[in-house]
């Protein structure tokens, strides 16, 4: 699967000033890593968020997500987030991923 190069580029943007920021290959996308641990990531045109256990439930009641199913099974603590929330709110999603994977320890 590709990615949006465009999305890539704006989430990379977003978390230029982060501490540890690596970027990876994964679930056929690109995945941003903070000290190690995914804060988000592009598949296609959607964003990846980890939203981590405590607000996953949350997010799933937004409008635009949906589990992330990558392997078919949801993964608990991940969501997809459709191109309209993309549009609508880049920031707010990309820091709810970078606020939980900066409160893990470092890898």
């Amino acid at each position: 699967m590709t990615y949006s190069v465009e999305l890539a580029e704006k989430v990379r943007e977003l978390l230029q000033e982060s501490d540890g920021l690596t970027e990876k290959q994964m679930f056929g996308g690109l995945a941003f890593m903070l000290n190690g641990n995914m804060a988000c990531g592009v598949v296609g045109e959607e964003l990846m968020v980890r939203v981590g256990p405590d607000g996953y439930q949350e997010a799933l009641a937004e409008r635009y997500t949906r589990p992330m199913d990558y392997t078919g099974r949801p993964l608990k603590g991940m969501v997809y987030v459709e191109e309209d929330a993309v549009a609508a709110d880049l920031d707010g999603w990309v820091n709810r991923g970078a606020e939980f994977a900066g409160s893990l320890p470092p890898k």
